[in-house]
């Protein structure tokens, strides 16, 4: 499956240090998994930290799932060893911290030829973001809420109001340029209902999934950004209405009440590609 053709409703950080997370990712339902040697792991574990993560993906049994390795900003004392060592281990793609330019990336570009994610967490990063989106090796935006309502010295509200213009501009940038872009962390793992009311928001906006911080969230997570039976059986009806108004000459077709125009064709036809994927994921 291409990369940028696989799901993202769920995506999942992992200690890059913890064995037993990293034995126990293999089991989870989960679309992408973040493995992590930045803010996971102890400024003591760190050089050890990268031999254990590239020891596990050389292991394998991750499955379809996306593998992104979360590296240490290129500035720190690790991150560049980390780049380098992340470009020999098999994963599918880097994602660097607290991005604020396409410079940060153009270096990150030298250390690597797998594709570049962006972490999208400081008010100057949120600024560049169509800056960002626009690099030719970057493939997605990760929203870092928590490090960016820090920056904000935002409170935190269940409608995010805080969150809105900066959540609005990255999904802007990444739609622009064809990235995908995830939504922030949900940090009360064990509330399900605040968790599903962020999900939905985030997905009614436009984002692609949601990274996760326990592995109790998935399940709610992957059913809010997956499509419903009744909008893939309305995707199929649409579809085939609107082919079959084309074979009688006429430019629109009815459905259900509705207008179905070639915008409203195009859309369906992306919820099956993503509901086929979704399904290629459990092959």
């Amino acid at each position: 499956m291409d990369l940028t053709m696989r799901p993202y409703r769920s995506v999942l950080y992992i200690p890059g240090s913890k064995e037993r997370a990293l034995d126990k990712a293999r089991t989870l339902a989960v679309d992408a998994i973040i493995f992590d040697l930045e803010d996971a792991v102890s400024p003591g574990e760190k050089e050890t930290a990268r031999e254990t993560l590239a020891q596990a993906l050389r292991q394998g049994g991750y499955g379809k799932r996306t593998k992104i390795v979360r590296i240490n900003g290129l500035e720190t004392h690790w991150g560049r060893d980390d780049a380098a060592a992340a470009n020999d281990m098999d994963c599918d793609a880097v994602l660097l911290p607290k991005v604020e330019s396409p410079e940060q990336l153009d270096a990150l570009a030298k250390l690597t030829d797998k594709p570049i994610w962006a972490m999208m967490e400081t008010p100057r990063g949120i600024l560049n973001a169509a800056a960002i989106g626009a690099h030719e090796q970057l493939w997605g935006m990760v929203m870092g809420t928590n490090d960016l309502a820090k920056e904000l010295n935002s409170r935190f509200r269940p409608d995010r109001l805080a969150m809105q213009s900066a959540l609005g501009t990255c999904l802007l940038a990444a739609k622009a340029t064809g990235c995908v872009i995830v939504d922030g962390v949900y940090n009360a793992f064990k509330d399900d209902d605040g968790l599903k009311a962020e999900c939905d928001q985030g997905r009614d906006m436009g984002f692609d999934g949601k990274t996760l911080i326990h592995p109790a969230q998935v399940a709610v997570t992957n059913a809010a950004f997956a499509p419903t039976e009744a909008e893939v059986e309305l995707a199929r009806r649409q579809i085939e209405a609107f082919e079959e108004a084309e074979k009688q000459g006429q430019g629109v077709a009815v459905v259900d009440g509705k207008i179905v125009e070639n915008l409203h064709v195009a859309t369906a036809q992306t919820l099956l590609a993503k509901a086929e994927a979704i399904a290629a994921m459990a092959e």
